[in-house]
């Protein structure tokens, strides 16, 4: 179509950020992009929003990461940190991450999740209850197991051992 390049070239790159939580990752967003944050937590959206008041170019919503009210393919980027290990059904949430997200769109993650490591896994398994019930995260979620089981391809996604093997960067390209 005549001016589609124009268009796609000039249209602003829009992000969701997936538990924004209290906001501390909006000031590494550029004005060039607009950006949508979402938290079940309204108390950290609270604190977000107090950040972010003089920034024009974000959104926040008091929204749940397994049930999104956007549109399928909404997104250029979704991102999350430290997120998938407090989502009640992982799986549910990374099949919306991966509908909202455009195809061919970028998926970035910072995650902790179960070691690969036999003692370390041991370890996380067993006493998993003491950081799930002091602040609702599971040390032991397999993530890169559940981005495969929410459809997202094996061979799109990259990663990096940021921590051990237990905290990694996360990279996907989005293809449906």
């Amino acid at each position: 179509m005549i001016g589609e390049k124009n268009y796609s070239k000039n249209r602003r790159k829009k992000i969701l950020e997936v538990g924004v939580g209290t906001g501390k990752n909006l000031e590494f967003y550029s004005t060039d992009k607009e950006v949508t944050g979402i938290d079940f937590s309204e108390k950290m959206l609270e604190k977000a929003k107090n950040k972010s008041k003089d920034k024009d170019h974000v959104t926040l919503m008091e929204m749940d990461a397994e049930n999104m009210t956007f549109e399928d393919n909404t997104f250029d980027t979704v991102v999350t940190s430290c997120v998938f290990c407090s989502v009640p059904d992982p799986v549910k949430g990374l099949k919306e991450i991966r509908r909202v997200c455009k195809n061919g769109g970028k998926v970035i993650m910072l995650e902790h999740m179960r070691s690969n490591k036999p003692v370390v896994r041991k370890i996380m398994d067993r006493i998993n209850f003491i950081p799930l019930h002091i602040w609702g995260a599971n040390i032991n979620r397999q993530t890169l197991k559940n981005l495969q089981e929410a459809g997202f391809n094996k061979e799109d996604t990259t990663y990096k051992n940021v921590w051990s093997d237990v905290v990694k960067i996360i990279g996907i390209r989005n293809k449906k």
